[in-house]
């Protein structure tokens, strides 16, 4: 894997405490095989990235899992919002997930506090809008973190293709096999896909129609908006639950000419 061009790792930890970590993965013995996991890459020659999925159970555990990571010698830690699919979207029924107030903020804390007294980079996968430029642009930034769905195709574990792993429960997102399928034929003919292409950032709706950033963002997630209202352009739901407490940011909403 070493030898591969830009090779890059990224190992899941949902907690700095083994007991966290299991709740979160259901298998025993997890942790300790995720930390020897990043031991070996770093030994290998790699500064994987840990990836932490934040919920309530674990937000207590941020800070000290970047002091984890930092001791492993990993090279960044990212933290993923919970997105309400699969058993994330019965997480968010049982109110195991943040609120919407409590994921801005804690975004805000680790990108504006945290990041500068970490010794390797954070991310925090809120959408673009939430962001400052000088995370996204400039000497210091690190892109506007955008999906890659104008370049990226999903591979599911029996070889079918699908817009991403979304397709294990949206039968409707995928689009062959790779064992009969020609990528090139799949990737140029699928109809979602050309429509995708071609309808964004201009056919996204409600408050992603607005945002000064669509063009960067993409709606953050076509996949899971779709799976959340089976229409490809409907808003991301972490902005639109944002803009109806009245927490999108006014910096980042397009001015409408007056009548």
């Amino acid at each position: 894997m070493k030898a591969c061009k830009n090779s890059f790792v990224s190992v899941s930890i949902d907690g700095s405490e083994r007991e966290t970590n299991e709740w979160v993965r259901g298998v025993e013995g997890s942790f300790e095989a995720a930390l020897q996991g990043i031991r070996n890459l770093v030994a290998a020659g790699f500064e994987p990235q840990v990836i932490m999925s934040v919920m309530r159970r674990n937000k207590d555990q941020i800070e000290p899992l970047v002091r984890l990571a930092e001791s492993l010698g990993a090279g960044s830690v990212k933290f993923n919002i919970v997105q309400p699919s699969g058993r994330g979207e019965r997480m968010h029924q049982k109110e195991e997930t943040l609120s919407i107030e409590e994921l801005v903020e804690l975004g805000q804390w680790v990108e504006r506090e945290l990041a500068l007294s970490a010794r390797i980079k954070l991310f925090y996968s809120h959408p673009p809008a939430f962001r400052p430029l000088s995370k996204m642009f400039g000497d210091n930034g690190d892109g506007a973190g955008a999906c890659g769905i104008f370049g990226i195709l999903g591979v599911l574990g029996d070889g079918s293709y699908a817009l991403c792993g979304i397709g294990e429960t949206v039968p409707e997102l995928v689009f062959g096999n790779a064992g009969t399928d020609r990528l090139e034929d799949v990737w140029k003919n699928t109809p979602v896909l050309k429509e995708i292409r071609e309808g964004l950032p201009l056919q996204l709706k409600g408050v992603c129609a607005d945002c000064v950033l669509k063009s960067l963002c993409l709606g953050s997630c076509i996949a899971q908006n779709y799976y959340r209202t089976k229409d490809i352009w409907a808003p991301f739901w972490y902005c639109e639950e944002a803009r109806d407490r009245g927490m999108f940011p006014e910096s980042r909403v397009l001015r409408k000419p007056q009548q």
